[in-house]
């Protein structure tokens, strides 16, 4: 399923999203390793490798092989080597054991088959010190984004990720459409 169907235009996005602006937020910085799952054809993914460098490391995984080839076209043009892209389900894939300093999922969470899965993966990839972040859409009625139904609130979203084995640090309001979850792996 392609997670960002509702907005293939980015331009028309970033007039109620700023990706580079919510990168600095989360303080991605040089020589971090970033994971996007379900990183369509990289709206958050490009912004990140920008800011971690040639020393910092982006994973980015899409169900989408379009997606995929569509951001490893991007990130040759602008040549941003620290990419590693696979085309693959998140309930499978886990990119490496402890190294991702920040796990990112982008609007996405609702739309995985098997959520609880994907976060148990994600707790696998990241470092102990490492941050988990989902950004979502507010379950509310609005014109843009997917059908209300398939929102998840703050609350469902968050005991998902702390049943995992997470623990909330921060549930904060990001926009007028979404909000951000920070958790972090209990040890």
């Amino acid at each position: 399923m392609h997670a960002h169907k509702f907005f293939d235009n980015e331009e028309e996005r970033r007039k109620w999203q700023n990706p580079e602006a919510i990168m600095v937020d989360l303080e991605v910085k040089a020589g971090l390793t970033f994971a996007d799952i379900g990183c369509g054809n990289g709206f958050f993914a490009l912004p990140a490798a920008r800011l971690v460098g040639n020393e910092g490391r982006v994973y980015g995984l899409d169900a989408d092989a379009e997606a995929i080839d569509r951001l490893k076209e991007k990130a040759a043009k602008e040549g941003l080597k620290n990419f590693k892209l696979k085309v693959g389900m998140a309930e499978e894939t886990v990119f490496c054991n402890s190294c991702a300093d920040i796990v990112f999922f982008g609007i996405v969470l609702h739309d995985f088959k098997d959520p609880a899965k994907v976060l148990s993966n994600a707790k696998k990839m990241l470092k102990p010190t490492g941050r988990l972040i989902d950004l979502d859409w507010k379950k509310e009625t609005m014109c843009l984004g997917p059908p209300l139904q398939t929102r998840f609130n703050e609350e469902k979203a968050s005991n998902l990720i702390v049943t995992v084995g997470f623990k909330i640090n921060e549930i904060n309001e990001e926009g007028p459409y979404h909000y951000m979850i920070v958790a972090t792996p209990k040890p």
